[in-house]
């Protein structure tokens, strides 16, 4: 009788679970959404002072937050960046300036300005080999990206 209960146990806090996990609010990555402005962000013009310092151990890249809300985030980043997948947020990069090499899957793409990149979620990316200048692009993250979301490739 004993191991009738126990089986049957077993489904009803994996429902119960289900259940409850729907009522809690999603964690949010990025700091909490504030009211959308207006606006016109000239990114050529953007600078690599304007874009901020580089992100520790990641290459020579920069980034500057331009939104952010929880469904996804906007910004603009200059740079180069090694091998890293995201598990949980796909990634569509638009390249502003710099022409060369990009990491895409397993194998590397010449791309130049005016290209848009998609990288779905655990796609393994990184602008590589630059031949005019550092990549600039504008990074779109849906959803937005989570802490330790990063994994580093060799």
């Amino acid at each position: 009788m004993n191991r009738y209960v126990y089986l049957a146990a077993i489904p009803a806090a994996f429902a119960a679970g289900l259940f409850a996990s729907h009522l809690s609010t999603p964690a949010q990555a990025q700091a909490p959404a504030t009211a959308l402005t207006a606006q016109i962000i000239d990114l050529g013009a953007m600078t690599d002072a304007d874009i901020g310092a580089q992100v520790p151990n990641m290459g020579t890249l920069r980034s500057k937050g331009l939104v952010v809300t929880p469904s996804g985030t906007v910004a603009v980043q200059s740079g180069n960046v090694p091998k890293h997948t995201h598990m949980g947020s796909d990634e569509i990069q638009y390249v502003i300036s710099g022409t060369g090499t990009f990491w895409l899957g397993n194998q590397q793409r010449q791309i130049h300005p005016g290209d848009l990149i998609i990288i779905p979620k655990g796609t393994v990316h990184a602008g590589s080999v630059p031949t005019s200048g550092e990549f600039k692009v504008l990074s779109i993250k849906l959803p937005p990206q989570g802490p330790g979301d990063m994994q580093m490739v060799p």
